[in-house]
């Protein structure tokens, strides 16, 4: 199943901005979430393809909001992929324990980021 649908969910406003603009220029339909409690909100009303999450954010964070996606039989089918400033091994294999199927390092380079989301929708 081909992805169209992506929400965004990052606290800074820079890097919502330039994640949507790479996925819009590309083709895709982009909502946004500043936290974690919004985008489980976002992700039942407009029901999401795939998510890129942040890992540092007020509230929940990234880690702990992936993990109630993936547990979650409603959103569990749902891809995250984390996108974060935490660049230590640990913190990706953490990620990727908590559900995630990948995860990149900011700033996200737009064509790696691009194959990965084609491969997931393959």
């Amino acid at each position: 199943m081909a992805i169209h649908k992506i929400l965004i969910v990052d606290d800074s406003p820079t890097e919502r901005y330039y994640l949507t603009d790479i996925l819009v220029k590309n083709g895709f339909s982009v909502s946004t979430a500043d936290n974690g409690e919004d985008a489980l909100l976002k992700m039942r009303a407009d029901r999401p393809e795939l998510i890129l999450m942040d890992v540092v954010m007020p509230g929940a964070n990234g880690f702990q909001v992936t993990r109630s996606i993936a547990r979650d039989p409603e959103l569990a089918a749902v891809p995250v992929i984390i996108c974060s400033s935490k660049n230590q091994e640990t913190d990706r294999i953490w990620g990727m324990r908590q559900g995630a199927k990948d995860y990149f390092v900011k700033p996200v380079d737009p064509s790696q980021l691009l194959a990965r989301i084609a491969a997931l929708g393959a």
